[in-house]
């Protein structure tokens, strides 16, 4: 009897062996869960000194870090960034402002923040001054800091020290667009890709 070797069966993972009418089968190559992509703003609030109003974070994301008030945008009802920016500064402040109170200065695709979603952050500045120090809620505390304490003696988020102050110094007065990778595990790598005006 001519014997006959088993071999792959034609456009599948499956192997036939033609003595052994039943096909062996592979498990399918897993891949990796899908991240969700999450859409926010963040709102850097200055008092008339010039100093920044952060939040020390009592939740995730940045549990145990100070970073500038902000929030998801309420997708399902449609609410710009903008409309976003003015909400969550009233809920998170109490401080009552405007669309024309805001400039938009830099959006952000930062991916696999923390290894848990995507993130899509747009980053306002504020071109009024807020009148006092919020009350504590139970987001977190708030606190007023200079710029150079920011940089040095404040626990802050390793992309907020390497990307996102870094970013504000320079182009709170333009308009930035960048991404991120937060692949966790690596240093966080950011790349320009627009720019308005254009640089010089």
């Amino acid at each position: 009897m001519e014997k006959k070797l088993c071999g792959p069966d034609r456009g599948s993972r499956s192997f036939f062996c033609p003595v052994n009418p039943e096909p062996i089968s592979f498990p399918p190559v897993s891949k990796p869960p899908a991240l969700a992509h999450k859409i926010a703003v963040l709102v850097f609030l200055e008092n008339a000194a010039g100093e920044h109003l952060l939040l020390l974070r009592a939740k995730p994301p940045n549990l145990g870090s100070w970073s500038p008030i902000g929030g998801k945008l309420e997708t399902a009802t449609g609410e710009s960034p903008f409309e976003c920016a003015v909400r969550e500064t009233r809920e998170e402040t109490g401080f009552a402002i405007t669309g024309a109170d805001l400039h938009l200065f830099a959006m952000i695709a930062e991916k696999a923040y923390e290894g848990h979603a995507h993130w899509l952050i747009f980053l306002f500045t504020c071109k009024r001054p807020i009148p006092g120090l919020p009350p504590d809620m139970a987001e977190g505390k708030f606190g007023f800091f200079s710029r150079a304490a920011i940089g040095t003696t404040l626990a802050i988020p390793e992309t907020d020290r390497n990307a996102l102050w870094p970013i504000y110094d320079r182009y709170r007065d333009r308009f930035v667009a960048l991404k991120a990778d937060c692949d966790p595990g690596s240093p966080v790598r950011v790349e320009i890709e627009q720019i308005t005006p254009a640089a010089d």
